[in-house]
């Protein structure tokens, strides 16, 4: 744990974590939070409330590029109060808001939504040191874990307990109060010797955006594709068994099991390489398919969920040691535009996979989108090193042992650590 207590002592960085996850809980649950609305309080169907989700999702992952290039040349603190802004007009305005208008202001406010994650992990690359950001960044995915874990399920019992236009309206101020305290502690972006260089020009997007950039993209997109995917595997598999209301608890053993992984992962000596990483993630969800009951499902959660939150925290680490600090806003944004495809496109991938077959084969499916998107990754890296000598692979990654960039796969360095982890 030394190395846990050394990141928190990190100036401003301990409340950084603690006013995040405020907002990361309830940006955890808005899609949950605006379903149960169109449902409860519009009294449409659950296709309409869909609808909406969709809007909401699909600004969200239009959005993170957006907002993290006006975080590069505006500041955290200016986007986060202009956002928080937007965000606190959207929910309060909801429950008088026609559904036909909603659904064009649910992506207008995904668009603009708060960037508490992409703020968090640019923080900590900017104030960790490079023995400590990869157990940061495991916090950072510990944290992500602990909003979903507690976001919805409050969601589904102050719908039990308020009327809809209230529940609404509690996750909005919940939204604007944790994007506010961003604001106002307003983190460093940048490291002291970045600082110091003073403005920067911005490198072209194809300097930066390159092989391995795109690798680490496409299994960041292939690891919420898996995760997306294994909910709903597991909501079918427990229909089929009569046992729906088990869902809960199999959904927090995975939660629990991806806290522990990501704590334990952040104390090891040297990172694994992020396709490894995904592809294990990928073989430990297709034993699931065995399972016909919430017991059987509880015991594949726990091999699965370990993966998860290492897995996570490597793709952050990685996009945050290949982007350049003028455009790591930029970078980041396109980490979460990533994060939030692989959530749209799973559900409905995996469920075309159930229709056709069986629930079983949905572990399947989200099983194998992830190891095709982890080969991917590793073939995009590879495929871009063996185009250069030597000596420019190196400079190209710029990477040292035991730093973030042993996690980008294809790189120098991400082979000893495949080796030193087998």
């Amino acid at each position: 744990m030394i190395r846990y207590r050394q990141v928190l002592a990190v100036p401003g960085l301990a409340a950084l974590l603690g006013v995040s996850l405020l907002a990361r809980a309830a940006l955890a649950a808005d899609v949950m939070t605006l379903t149960l609305y169109v449902v409860l309080g519009l009294h449409r169907s659950y296709a309409a409330a869909g609808a909406v989700a969709a809007a909401l999702t699909t600004g969200l992952a239009l959005g993170g590029p957006l907002l993290g290039r006006m975080i590069d040349r505006r500041g955290a603190r200016i986007v986060l109060l202009s956002t928080t802004a937007v965000q606190a007009v959207f929910w309060l305005s909801v429950p008088v808001l026609p559904y036909p208008v909603l659904l064009g202001a649910a992506f207008a406010a995904g668009l603009l939504m708060v960037p508490a994650q992409l703020v968090t992990r640019q923080a900590i690359s900017a104030t960790t040191t490079a023995g400590q950001r990869r157990a940061a960044f495991a916090l950072e995915s510990v944290q992500g874990e602990l909003s979903y874990v507690l976001g919805p399920p409050i969601v589904i019992l102050c719908a039990a307990a308020t009327s809809p236009g209230a529940m609404v309206w509690g996750a909005g101020a919940a939204i604007a109060l944790g994007g506010a305290g961003i604001a106002l502690l307003n983190p460093p972006l940048r490291a002291e010797g970045e600082a110091e260089a003073g403005p920067t020009v911005r490198p072209r997007r194809r300097e930066w955006l390159g092989p391995h950039m795109i690798a680490v993209l496409v299994m960041a997109f292939g690891t919420t594709v898996l995760l997306s995917g294994t909910e709903l595997a597991v909501v079918a598999t427990l229909r089929a068994a009569g046992q729906v209301s088990w869902a809960g608890l199999v959904v927090a053993v995975y939660g629990v099991s991806s806290v522990v992984g990501g704590l334990v992962y952040g104390t090891l000596s040297r990172p694994l390489p992020t396709w490894l990483l995904l592809a294990g993630l990928g073989l430990a969800t297709v034993p699931a398919a065995l399972a016909h009951s919430w017991p059987g499902l509880c015991v594949a959660g726990i091999g699965a969920g370990l993966l998860t939150a290492p897995t996570l925290s490597t793709v952050a680490d990685a996009v945050s040691g290949l982007a350049p600090a003028a455009v790591r806003g930029e970078a980041t944004g396109l980490q979460s535009s990533a994060l939030s495809a692989g959530f749209a496109v799973g559900s409905p991938v995996v469920g075309a996979a159930i229709d056709l077959s069986a629930p079983a084969s949905g572990f399947a499916a989200a099983g194998l989108a992830g190891l095709a998107t982890a080969l991917t990754g590793y073939l995009l890296s590879r495929r871009s090193n063996a185009g250069r000598r030597p000596s420019d692979a190196v400079g190209a990654v710029g990477s040292e042992p035991g730093t973030a960039l042993d996690a980008v796969p294809g790189s120098p360095s991400s082979a000893v650590s495949c080796h030193a982890g087998s």
